[in-house]
């Protein structure tokens, strides 16, 4: 199939661009046009990753001879070194900040970018301390220098040499005139939603002064729930780290009569983690995410579900896994009256989750007058401030110098994702818009129902299900 690129790339995946890039790239790559001989190439702006692919034989069909946007394939622009660039690598300053929570792999970014600019020939980067409250004059925070020997190792440690914080990225006059004070005309901001909400702002507001700032992201989101970002870094540490803390669970659940394992995770709207994990580790009787509603009373409530899984003698003992965000609108019953809360990134602050159905487990289990051996784990900052594992070590090199060609080819107002395996230039407004969630109806969550054989739906209008 061939299609017009410029028929059915829709605007709202078109890429920024700071100028006409006349400056040959300093990288030893071969030509777009040469191909098969053994060398690494160069990436074209024509290349593009299909965003709504599908192997279905009649929306194929449909594609074909329909103008209808809803078969309408959409193209988003492959990332990569480009063999024309914009910059002059001795005119660059770069700056790097991470944002927001710890997640394991910011030092290998931190590292990656620096390494890479480097490899352009680009001699001026800078870290800014803790977040974006870095770029306030108020806060007299020291600007770190980035050389290869700085950051030759960091990688190597859990969180980030820079510092972070949450917050302040609303602050868009002043991180702008901070950047144009230092003559930063390249920034890239290493964070999750909060974050690049804050970059989208920088990079609008720098557009409007007129101002040749290249802004680039790197989602970091340990929750995985960035749009268009397959596989945030630090996801596939924190399932392994995650699933250590389900078994220590599942061991203490599994000594003791009547013995019920209780492990909260990472996950406010997202119930990726939970899912990745119970699928890792095995032996989990139930998972609790987001986008599955429960109910805790009733026949077919969760806690009689658990109570009858405890009790059976073929299994004896429970582990539970629930996602930080699950169950929130039980806990706003138990606290209606109170204002909703945001914390410093604009997220709203979420009720405990985990101590709540671990009080709820106790208390039933006691009503009914069925011994219970409770052990509660929550290992959320304990699983935050790992080192990447090789997986992700990988992961974050990719996005790392994948971010430094888009900036260096001047490309702004973008980050780097994931489409179908592809690492792909997408404008952060695209990818703030909303968050990526697990679906009920994927591959992943029926893994889940497979494994723990729990209820589909835990409600009293539940219906039955061949998982």
């Amino acid at each position: 199939m061939v299609f017009d690129y410029g028929e059915v790339c829709t605007d709202d995946f078109i890429v920024e661009m700071l100028g006409e890039r006349n400056v040959d790239s300093p990288i030893e790559l071969t030509s777009t046009e040469t191909r098969g001989n053994y060398l690494p190439n160069f990436v074209d702006d024509s290349e593009s990753i299909i965003l709504n692919g599908h192997t279905d034989k009649k929306y194929l069909e449909e594609a074909l001879k329909t103008k209808d946007a809803k078969y309408k394939p959409i193209f988003i622009e492959a990332a990569g070194p480009r063999e024309k660039i914009y910059f002059e690598p001795h005119k660059v300053k770069a700056a790097i900040v991470t944002c927001g929570g710890l997640c394991p792999g910011l030092n290998n970014v931190i590292r990656d970018i620096t390494y890479t600019l480097r490899r352009y020939g680009v001699d001026e980067i800078i870290g800014i301390s803790n977040g974006y409250k870095g770029f306030l004059r108020e806060f007299n925070y020291p600007i770190v220098s980035l050389s290869r020997d700085v950051v030759r190792y960091i990688h190597r440690e859990g969180g980030t040499i820079l510092g972070s914080s949450r917050g302040y990225g609303d602050r868009t006059k002043d991180i702008v005139n901070r950047l144009e004070d230092k003559g930063i005309n390249m920034l890239f901001t290493i964070g999750g939603d909060g974050t690049q909400k804050g970059a989208l702002r920088i990079y609008e507001e720098a557009k409007r002064r007129g101002l040749k700032i290249s802004v680039v992201g790197i989602p970091k989101t340990i929750d995985n729930d960035l749009s268009y970002v397959r596989k945030s870094f630090g996801f596939e540490t924190a399932v392994e780290e995650a699933a250590k803390a389900v078994l220590s669970a599942t061991t203490e659940a599994r000594s003791a009569p009547n013995g019920v394992g209780l492990v909260k995770l990472m996950g406010r709207e997202s119930g990726f983690i939970a899912a990745h994990t119970a699928i890792a580790a095995k032996n989990v009787a139930f998972v609790l995410v987001p986008e599955v509603p429960f109910e805790l009373e009733g026949k077919n409530g969760f806690l009689e579900s658990l109570r009858k899984k405890v009790l059976d003698p073929k299994y004896g003992y429970a582990v539970v896994v629930v996602a930080e965000g699950a169950g929130q609108d039980l806990l706003k019953k138990s606290s209606e009256g109170k204002e909703e809360q945001l914390d410093a990134s604009g997220n709203k602050k979420l009720d405990d989750i985990g101590t709540f159905l671990r009080d709820k487990i106790m208390k039933y289990f006691a009503d009914k007058e069925t011994d219970l051996n409770m052990k509660y784990i929550d290992p959320s900052y304990m699983i935050r401030s790992q080192p990447a594992n090789a997986n992700d070590s990988i992961h974050c090199s990719l996005l790392a110098a994948n971010a430094v060609h888009a900036a260096m080819a001047g490309k702004t107002g973008i980050l780097l994702g994931i489409v179908h395996n592809y690492y792909v230039h997408v404008p952060i407004e695209m990818a703030v818009k909303s968050r990526n969630t697990l679906p009920p109806n994927s591959t992943i969550w029926r893994a889940v129902l497979e494994l723990t054989g729990q209820p589909p739906l835990m409600k009293q209008d539940a219906v039955k299900c061949n998982c």
